[in-house]
């Protein structure tokens, strides 16, 4: 082979797209592509335009490299809502707005759910209609035709890596400048860019025009102090995505999960708590590596997570929990729904549409007449008691919101059972606060009982599992009722026993978000088209296997078999936990090395990574959303 042959070759692998291998921040190439890019913005940072232009080219590289042909796609909803933003702006006549606006976002929702939906879509439609439609890949066959060729599958739909994600900020641009929020970008290099900057564009945050835009023209500014702190976000992010998320994914998570049968209850459990750190390490590790990048560049995303496993509640949780997404749900979905204010008739239509589809998932009609008959009962006592009507509707609303972002993840009967029990958990939590200590006691119990006995006559592994949990948090709410019982007043409480107090529901929230995060795991990483059925059958051997008879015996000997992971999961969770003033010490205290020194622990922080690569990189567990 001569030398122009392997010059070809490296320059055909350098710009052709793997669909095996695509680009991602734990890569050698990917830093080595940073590397160029970030020589060659430094010799023209200052000018903006050409800055901006030269950003939004590479940004397109990468995608191209992370998702191949879909780089059209993207290309498509930058140019469209590019030009819709500045034709809605220019518009007087409020229906014109709602009309163009409304298409906008049917137009940027469809391809979403073109690409997110359309097994899912097909199978109802097919059994609805006794038809048998197969999917097929328009988008493919069109490629086919443009090129002559048959390059392009056209018998199964893939995802577009992270069209979540710019479709929900064209929704958000498009529906900011229509309330006015924002001006429309008036270069479209600059919305371009605004629309696919590298960092963030296949995982998130998901940022807002109003959030970024204003960015796009500042003179860069990357102070000694705010080097160190990028340096120090991107070594942060690699150590969650190689060292938590990856080694527990490979070496034990995924293993069980694959096959929950052939493990016990109590590696099925620690499994479960494993993936509850692994998905927090892999999804927060992307937004630090995007956080520190991006600010090497000049730019500032928002923030994405607040250390959520120290929620003291679930609506705490979803605060701290991908808070670009929550943000988003709550300002274009919830608050137009009624928010807290009062019901709409959208509150109701997706009422109904969820009814549809969880019979559709569930295979059984049942399901839509319960939820029929629930929503028939809260309406008459929404009748019945006026006074409460407003606490009705914000929980319905928040119900819908959680069921439709679980419906977000996938068309799967496993994410919309995670999506209500996140929502049940919020409203309960809601309910449950307004509660004396006295009538939270009383209630507790009944439930605990109420287990019990089901556990105790129908010796299903379920009720096995909530007997267990329940008698968990009736003790520790006897706790705290006797404590309040002999405490003089609030004002006395220790502080040692708010500590404890805190900690404890710490404690119940993070194993309440695990549990549902059975249901979550299930339903990724499947074939769309057998998704629901496996991610089912999944969920059910492993509460099968958690809530079956356990040989304590044995557990020690697995301990020490599993010492590893579990060692790992559990300084995770340590770091996870330790006070955000600590941790703000340590940020600071890198960022001020010397540079040399920096370098150095970089040098050896690295090589320290990469004793946990495993032979296959591991994508982004939220590529896939």
């Amino acid at each position: 082979m001569t030398l122009l042959d392997i010059i070809r070759d490296f320059a055909v692998s350098l710009f052709s797209f793997d669909q095996a291998h695509p680009l991602l921040f734990t890569q050698f190439y990917f830093w080595a592509f940073f590397a160029l890019v970030f020589a060659v913005f430094s010799l023209f940072h200052s000018k903006v335009l050409l800055r901006n232009g030269f950003l939004f080219a590479v940004s397109l590289f990468f995608y191209y490299k992370t998702s191949g042909v879909f780089l059209a796609l993207l290309v498509f909803v930058i140019v469209y809502n590019y030009f819709a933003a500045k034709g809605l702006y220019r518009l007087k006549k409020e229906g014109w707005r709602r009309a163009l606006t409304a298409l906008s976002v049917v137009i940027d929702l469809g391809v979403l759910a073109y690409f997110k939906y359309a097994y899912f879509i097909t199978d109802f439609v097919n059994n609805l209609f006794g038809l048998s439609i197969e999917v097929h890949d328009v988008l493919g066959e069109f490629l086919n035709a443009l090129t002559g060729t048959s390059l392009f599958r056209v018998d199964a739909i893939i995802l577009p890596v992270g069209i979540s994600f710019f479709t929900f900020q064209a929704v958000s641009y498009i529906v900011d400048v229509k309330r006015r929020k924002i001006r429309p970008v008036e270069n479209f290099l600059d919305f371009g860019f605004y629309l696919s900057f590298f960092p963030q564009l296949v995982a998130g945050p998901i940022v807002r025009a109003v959030e970024f835009v204003e960015q796009l023209h500042k003179p860069y500014n990357l102070s000694r102090r705010w080097f160190g702190i990028a340096i120090f976000w991107i070594m942060n992010g690699l150590l969650k995505k190689l060292i938590l998320a990856d080694y527990m994914a490979v070496n034990f998570a995924d293993r069980v999960f694959e096959n929950p049968l052939l493990y016990s209850g109590f590696e099925n459990l620690s499994a479960l708590f494993c993936y509850s750190l692994q998905v927090y390490a892999d999804f927060s590790g992307y937004t630090d590596i995007a956080t520190g990048v991006a600010m090497l560049m000049g730019f500032y995303l928002p923030k994405n997570f607040n250390s959520p496993y120290k929620a003291p509640n679930t609506q705490d949780f979803w605060r701290r929990w991908h808070m670009t997404l929550s943000r988003w749900l709550r300002d274009y979905l919830y608050i137009p729904l009624g928010g807290n204010r009062n019901a709409s008739a959208g509150t109701f239509i997706i009422i109904a549409a969820i009814a549809v589809i969880g019979s559709f998932l569930s295979g059984s009609w049942w399901v839509a007449a319960a939820v029929a008959a629930l929503a028939a009962g809260i309406g008459l006592w929404a009748w019945r008691k006026p006074s409460d009507r407003k606490l009705i509707t914000t929980n319905i609303n928040s119900m819908n919101t959680m069921l439709l972002g679980g419906l977000w993840h996938g068309a799967s009967w496993n994410f919309m059972i995670w999506g209500g029990l996140n929502g049940i958990g919020m409203v309960i939590y809601k309910i449950w606060t307004k509660r004396t200590m006295g009538v939270k006691l009383l209630i507790i119990s009944l439930v605990t009982a109420l287990c019990g006995t089901l556990s105790f006559t129908l010796h299903y592994p379920v009720w096995n599992m909530f007997f267990v949990w329940t008698l968990i948090i009736l003790a520790g709410t006897l706790v705290k009722a006797v404590y309040a019982a002999v405490t003089p007043g609030p004002d006395r409480v220790s502080p040692a026993a708010k500590w404890c107090c805190n900690a404890w529901d710490i404690f119940q929230t993070f194993v309440f978000i695990t549990f549902t995060r059975l249901f979550f795991r299930s339903g990724s990483n499947l074939d769309p088209a057998l998704a629901n059925e496996q991610a089912w059958n999944t969920a059910k051997n492993m509460v099968n296997q958690i809530g079956s008879h356990w040989d304590i015996g044995l557990v020690p000997a697995m301990i020490h078999q599993h010492r590893a992971v579990l060692i790992l999961f559990v300084l995770g969770m340590l770091i996870h936990w330790l006070p955000e003033r600590f941790k703000r010490r340590y940020r600071l205290t890198f960022s001020a090395l010397p540079l040399p020194v920096m370098a150095l622990v970089v040098v050896l922080i690295v090589i320290f990574f990469y004793q946990f690569i495993t032979a296959d990189l591991q994508s982004f567990i939220y590529f896939q959303f």
